[in-house]
């Protein structure tokens, strides 16, 4: 037998609202009707932060209703969560786009053993017009296989708003953003934590009612949260490209010159190529200290990071750096020597001019980043 708002509900379906009182009813009526035939015991939650007649809706169906008038889809699951108390928690919109019968399905796949189960609307049918083309085509496979590709998942569908997830699952993520990037991050944070993720083929229908999706706005807010939880793509390699692209050829350079295109070129390219490997040596120290951060105060885990602080310390940075500085202030001091030995005439030191600079700025720069790499890594100390 089903029942409603029980003490100790098996189930929390929790459906986020924001002025869905054309779809709120017809939701809430399949919702019942799957609930009784299955004879589920469960509690639906209405997170709400409407301004037209939805609480009322809810309220008219008997369902635990929490009124936040937080703007956001994240905020309205955080605030659900806040009063949700069954095992299994079902997540899904109040927009009639999906199956609740398919609700069973996704509890079944929690009690098999996973933790999270995410629906996949591609794998299912999908309405004519369900989905516009931008999101269909180019948007969600894009975030989907940016995804897979930062994180090592198999999910197609890495968006979708139907899923479900263990109570006891939901505890260990720490989740926080407060809007669209929400269903990013539950993903994320769940291969971070190495919880058993299923996907689910599911359908998908129209909408009913106005949609809130921003397209561009949500899309870069889901891309943003994916770039800093992934600072190997964001900084690491486009540093380690830069730093050795520009040391390949400063090197070269020195030696000798490049024909390019049937452009000689000697000395003056050499001041780019330096801009290069500092500006990439940089990208390289913002790439540590985004994953130590992660570590130690988002909660992710890195094995690696456990064998960098056994090698790779302050005073080895500041031994490295200060030789490093030393190296280019000798060159200059010779320089400079040259110079007055010259009666301060024009002097041919371009090239080890670039050399000493570029050697000055890495010591300071290994230096100082070693310092703040100490600060910001005492937690995971």
């Amino acid at each position: 037998m089903y029942k409603m708002n029980s003490k100790n509900p098996e189930v929390s379906i929790i459906l986020p609202c924001r002025n869905e009182e054309k779809a709120l009813p017809i939701c809430l009526k399949k919702l019942k009707v799957v609930l009784m035939k299955e004879k589920l015991n469960a509690e639906i939650i209405v997170s709400d932060s409407s301004t037209d007649k939805s609480p009322e809706i809810a309220k008219k169906f008997g369902v635990k209703l929490v009124k936040h008038d937080l703007e956001g889809y994240g905020n309205a699951y955080l605030e659900g969560f806040k009063v949700a108390k069954g095992k299994y928690l079902f997540l899904a919109d109040a927009d009639g786009t999906y199956d609740f019968g398919e609700l069973p399905r996704f509890i079944r796949l929690l009690k098999d053993g996973n933790d999270l189960v995410v629906g996949n609307r591609f794998g299912g049918k999908m309405e004519k017009g369900a989905m516009s083309g931008l999101h269909k085509f180019i948007g969600n496979p894009l975030l989907s296989g940016i995804l897979r590709l930062f994180f090592r998942t198999k999910l197609r569908d890495s968006h979708c708003g139907m899923r479900a997830i263990k109570k006891e699952s939901l505890d260990k993520l720490n989740l926080k953003t407060t809007g669209m990037e929400f269903a990013s991050e539950m993903i994320v944070k769940s291969l971070k934590n190495n919880l058993k993720i299923a996907e689910l083929d599911i359908n998908y229908s129209k909408r009913i009612g106005k949609t809130k999706l921003k397209s561009f706005r949500d899309g870069w807010r889901h891309l943003r949260f994916m770039l800093l939880y992934s600072p190997l793509f964001l900084f690491f390699i486009p540093g380690l490209f830069l730093f050795l692209f520009g040391l390949l050829f400063l090197v070269t350079l020195y030696f000798t010159s490049i024909n390019l295109f049937g452009v000689q070129l000697y000395v003056h390219p050499m001041f780019i190529f330096s801009m290069f490997i500092l500006i990439g040596y940089q990208l390289i120290f913002f790439s540590a200290f985004s994953k130590i951060y992660a570590v130690t105060h988002l909660g992710d885990k890195s094995n690696f990071l456990d064998k960098i602080f056994k090698h790779v310390t302050l005073e080895k940075s500041l031994i490295f750096g200060s030789i490093t500085t030393f190296v280019g202030l000798i060159t200059l001091i010779t320089i400079f020597v040259k110079w007055i030995g010259s009666d301060f005439n024009d002097l041919w030191e371009i090239k080890n001019s670039i050399i000493a600079m570029t050697s000055i700025v890495l010591g300071v720069q290994t230096i100082f980043s070693g310092f703040m790499l100490s600060i910001i890594g005492i937690g995971e100390r």
